[in-house]
């Protein structure tokens, strides 16, 4: 019990305050106008054009942060938050996502590694910790260590998008400031933004972690 509060307190609380921080800073910054009065889908155009990538598409989304990259299609979604609006936090969140594509163009390793791990996290985050747990309950040790298995691949997805996002970050405020988009004040409100977004992928990261842990050590106990 004290344990299980020692482990997922910690993490719960970490990925509350991560989401609040990423909602109250783009809000912040979505009142604040570029110098340049560009929207953030004419952002993202320019800095695809700009690495010359001829195959992606830019599209609205529903939704607020719901901005990702389809791979699969090539399509560049951004919410209407983003699309139509010429805010620095619309601007920078554009850019992000812009990166993502870049990533893909460029064959990002760790984009590509994440990818083939997409289908081992689907099912290890939904089957693993049942396989593991009814393993331990029928005390069919092949079961547990196949649950663990499973899971623990969902764990290393969460793990391996840590440096797709921060690289993604990176390369959105070389690309801002390079193709002179926004000035170096403007550029600093996009760090805070994007700073803001990756801290909800480490909680999530750390989440998955505690989560496997605790599944390894509900295991060892239970032998």
């Amino acid at each position: 019990m004290y344990l299980d509060l020692l482990l997922i307190l910690p993490t719960f609380l970490l990925s509350l305050c991560a989401q609040i921080l990423v909602k109250s800073t783009f809000a912040k910054y979505s009142h604040i106008k570029s110098s340049r009065n560009i929207t953030g889908y004419a952002a993202a155009g320019l800095l695809i054009e700009a690495n010359r990538i001829r195959d992606v598409v830019i599209r609205p989304v529903g939704g607020s942060l719901t901005d990702h990259y389809d791979p699969v299609g090539k399509v560049l979604r951004l919410s209407r938050p983003v699309y139509g609006e010429t805010s620095i936090a619309a601007i920078g969140v554009a850019a992000h996502e812009t990166g993502h594509a870049i990533q893909h163009a460029r064959s990002y390793a760790p984009l590509v590694l994440r990818g083939t791990l997409v289908p081992v996290a689907n099912i290890g985050s939904s089957l693993g910790p049942w396989l593991a747990m009814g393993g331990i309950f029928f005390s069919l040790p092949m079961l547990i260590h196949l649950g663990i298995i499973l899971f623990g691949g969902s764990v290393l997805f969460y793990v391996i998008t840590l440096p797709v996002e921060f690289d993604a970050s990176s390369r959105a405020i070389a690309l801002l400031r390079s193709n002179r988009v926004l000035t170096e004040a403007e550029l600093r409100g996009v760090k805070k933004v994007l700073t803001a977004a990756a801290l909800t992928y480490v909680a999530s990261a750390l989440t998955a972690l505690v989560g496997f842990l605790r599944l390894i050590l509900i295991a060892r106990e239970e032998r």
